[in-house]
């Protein structure tokens, strides 16, 4: 019988041993999921060796009726059970993460593990990673954010930023007005995750667009996601170029008509009105259908912005007829 001295899968290796650098190491990807590709939440193992979220595995098998591997299409049988030591790798520190046997070197990539996984701990849940995600988490609040937005950008915005700071608004900043920096010693995951609150510039950039072109922050924030929701976010630039325009001819007939001294009343009403709406909207939110929730949101992000050319037709037909 081999000594377990001679073994080779038994042997430890001292510092230095040149052996060592042959290890292996442990990628970020070990700790995704291979249906939603997200961080692994109650990671099970099959018999082929691809993990999943348990609540994945489950949603495939209640779809597709079969028992086999979503990523190879093995068979396995029995019921799967959590991978334990898995879930334990998700309970390491940073630095039992750079160290034998896992050796992540990358510290951001450490960094991004940990960050996951304490958003998992607070949320319970993996954080939503679209707009329907989010949607599908936080419903009454995306359909107050999208009629806010859409109403009144400036009050939504100053909303996000008293009561949502953290989680929507830090990362609105830095998407609209990202810092103008050497980054490419950086890891883009760092970027991403490690928000730090905005400097001085990016605080400037934002309040003039914030002040005269409120709409364009929308509209740069949906062009980031061209990627990621493909009509959806060209849906959201085309209404808010529509209510750019629709806002310049406001500002116009105030002009025209000589009204700029009814500004700060009509700021008043327009305040009061929208903190009312929202106000009632929040007491009767449990009495509201779900079914009407969602018609009322898919109304305003695809069918606003037909409304909207149309409004701007008329407003350039009444400007024509005023020259005229």
């Amino acid at each position: 019988e081999e000594s377990p001295q001679n073994n080779p899968n038994t042997m430890t290796h001292e510092k230095g041993d040149p052996l060592q650098s042959t290890s292996p190491q442990i990628s970020i990807s070990e700790f995704s999921c291979h249906c939603c590709y997200d961080i692994l939440v109650n990671p099970t193992t099959l018999n082929c060796g691809h993990s999943f979220c348990r609540h994945c595995l489950a949603l495939w098998w209640a779809s597709s009726k079969k028992t086999e591997c979503p990523e190879c299409r093995e068979k396995w049988e029995g019921f799967p059970k959590v991978n334990i030591l898995l879930r334990l790798l998700l309970t390491l520190t940073e630095e039992e993460f750079s160290r034998a046997p896992y050796t992540i070197e990358n510290s951001s990539h450490r960094r991004a593990i940990l960050l996951e996984l304490e958003r998992v701990k607070a949320l319970g849940v993996k954080p939503p990673q679209n707009l329907w995600e989010y949607k599908a988490v936080n419903p009454g609040r995306s359909l107050f954010l999208l009629y806010a937005l859409k109403s009144s950008p400036r009050l939504g915005l100053l909303y996000l930023y008293l009561f949502d700071y953290t989680d929507t608004f830090l990362p609105f900043i830095h998407t609209i007005c990202p810092l103008q920096e050497d980054t490419s010693g950086e890891d883009i995951i760092t970027r991403l995750l490690d928000l730090r609150d905005p400097t001085w510039k990016q605080w400037r950039e934002f309040l003039v667009k914030y002040s005269f072109l409120p709409y364009q922050l929308i509209a740069e924030f949906a062009w980031d996601w061209l990627e990621v929701h493909y009509w959806t976010s060209r849906f959201l630039i085309v209404n808010a170029m529509l209510l750019s325009v629709l806002e310049l001819f406001s500002f116009w007939r105030i002009w025209s008509r000589s009204e700029l001294k009814t500004v700060p009343q009509r700021m008043w009403s327009h305040f009061w009105k929208v903190s009312t709406q929202g106000l009632f909207v929040a007491m009767f939110w449990p009495l509201i259908p779900q079914f009407v929730c969602n018609c009322l949101f898919y109304w305003a992000l695809y069918f606003n912005p037909i409304i909207n050319i149309d409004l701007v037709v008329k407003e350039v037909r009444r400007l024509e007829t005023q020259v005229l």
